[in-house]
């Protein structure tokens, strides 16, 4: 067998595998059904790394806190995972050199290396998805913080004593940012009384999703795009900070939005160019969606083995 740089994407469901040449073309994708235990998540990964050919290395995204030796510390969507050596035990399990980080951090690698970001040396990768996370690049190096914690842009407090947060906090970023949150505009709006159509579409105010929201903006409902509008708003305001912060010269949107790109990029740019320090006296940063869509954390995880 051909031996190709790997990555696998761990996710909440399924692990991902994916084999790059040495192009950076996928050459090879695996798909196999997250294991609810540790160990067998272990056995797992090691059994995708060697159907795919690693080449005496492999690279694995995950959901929650990484530290720099690869430790999981935390992970939601992962069953029993807490405190967890991954790289040290796939190492063991594998015989491979093995690389561990946050799913955010290698698609911003990914989309860097490969996608939307080529080329530029100041990157913020911004992820709404579920929650939101995200990556950055500065000065041509992937950054990962003092602890390898960077990035969890989510949970910035852009409403002091909003809307209670899952982590803990009120009036986290992802709270009225996410892909979730989109639902959560949409539901207040009919719940006021709008968006009859869209109510009478999902069946009651609890049932409204955002991809209900969606389709309805995309139909040219007046009260679907003032939603859209709302949303646009609020992910503007984390970027501002962001760019405050970090002064990029683009950011990366990743997540479920970007198959709709002609419908949230331009009022996100708006309400953003609207709400920038400085106005039309600066530059601004490019905004774009991403390119490598699903397969860019399991692109960015084999990409770890060649940094």
């Amino acid at each position: 067998m051909t031996a190709h740089a790997v990555g696998i994407d761990v996710g909440g469901t399924k692990c991902l595998g994916v084999a790059l040449d040495a192009d950076g073309s996928v050459v090879g994708e695996l798909r196999i059904p997250t294991p609810d235990t540790p160990e067998a998540l272990v056995d797992t990964l090691a059994s995708i790394a060697e159907r795919l050919g690693a080449d005496g290395a492999v690279g694995v995204a995950v959901p929650g806190l990484v530290n720099r030796d690869g430790v999981l510390l935390a992970a939601a969507n992962l069953h029993g995972v807490k405190m967890l050596p991954l790289r040290d035990l796939l190492e063991a399990r594998s015989g491979l050199r093995v690389f561990v980080d946050n799913d955010n951090t290698v698609a911003c690698l990914a989309e860097w290396k490969l996608g939307a970001g080529r080329g530029v040396d100041d990157l913020l990768l911004v992820g709404l998805g579920t929650g939101i996370g995200g990556g950055f690049v500065s000065g041509g190096a992937l950054q990962r913080g003092h602890n390898g914690f960077a990035g969890e842009f989510g949970h910035m407090i852009v409403q002091p004593h909003g809307i209670a947060c899952p982590c803990g906090q009120q009036g986290c970023w992802e709270r009225y940012a996410s892909g979730n949150a989109l639902g959560h505009h949409a539901r207040d709006a009919a719940a006021a009384g709008r968006l009859r159509d869209v109510l009478a579409a999902a069946g009651s105010v609890e049932d409204i999703r955002g991809e209900h929201i969606t389709a309805a903006a995309l139909a040219g409902d007046p009260e679907a795009l003032a939603v859209i509008d709302v949303f646009a708003d609020w992910v503007a305001i984390g970027l501002v900070n962001l760019t405050n912060l970090y002064d990029p010269g683009m950011i990366v949107i990743s997540g479920g939005l970007s198959a709709e790109s002609e419908l949230f990029l331009p009022p996100i740019e708006r309400a953003f160019h609207e709400s920038m320090y400085g106005g039309d006296d600066r530059p601004w940063p490019g905004l774009a969606f991403a390119e490598l869509g699903p397969l860019a954390g399991g692109i960015g995880a084999a990409l770890l083995t060649q940094i």
